[in-house]
């Protein structure tokens, strides 16, 4: 997905170069990341909707971007896409979304009064996904979790094609 230019972004620059270009084992590992969560296991509508969550939770304008387009790719509806911020209140998610997304939630945000992920909602998510899907979906979390340092470090530029959002 291409974002139309607005005032001064065809100035942006990424603050790293593409990381491959430096560490080409990077690649190998979002190669096998890709693959793995991939398996059919759960829908890639899900997981879209768990990485724009993690995007937005850790506020990186480029998750949220390349999720939002990657959604809207897939056939996503708008409110489904603009909804993932209040997802609870929204009606627009099934019940294993809604696990998926208060899983990611959990993992993601800080919990001063207790675990991240309690027994409690590892059953909620468990109802909704076997043994394989939830190691699928615990790799989609980790998947994420690897980009995320290199999305507020490096600052890739949003809305730009893939081998696109670095500088060179």
């Amino acid at each position: 997905m291409t974002i139309p230019a607005t005032t001064g972004q065809d100035e942006l620059r990424s603050r790293l170069p593409d990381p491959s270009t430096v560490i080409p084992e990077v690649g190998t590992i979002a190669g096998a990341m890709f693959k793995a969560v991939t398996n059919g296991s759960i829908p890639q509508t899900t997981i879209g909707l768990v990485q724009l969550r993690a995007g937005q939770i850790v506020g990186s304008t480029y998750h949220a971007v390349r999720q939002t387009g990657d959604l809207r790719t897939a056939g996503e509806t708008e409110e489904r896409i603009t909804a993932v911020a209040t997802w609870r209140d929204a009606p627009y998610f099934t019940d294993a979304e809604r696990g998926a997304l208060e899983l990611v939630e959990a993992v993601l945000t800080p919990n001063p009064s207790g675990e991240r992920v309690p027994d409690e909602l590892y059953a909620k998510a468990a109802a909704h996904y076997d043994e394989q899907a939830l190691w699928t979906l615990t790799l989609v979390i980790a998947q994420i979790c690897f980009f995320v340092p290199v999305a507020l470090i490096a600052k890739p530029i949003p809305g730009r094609p893939l081998g696109q959002h670095y500088h060179t």
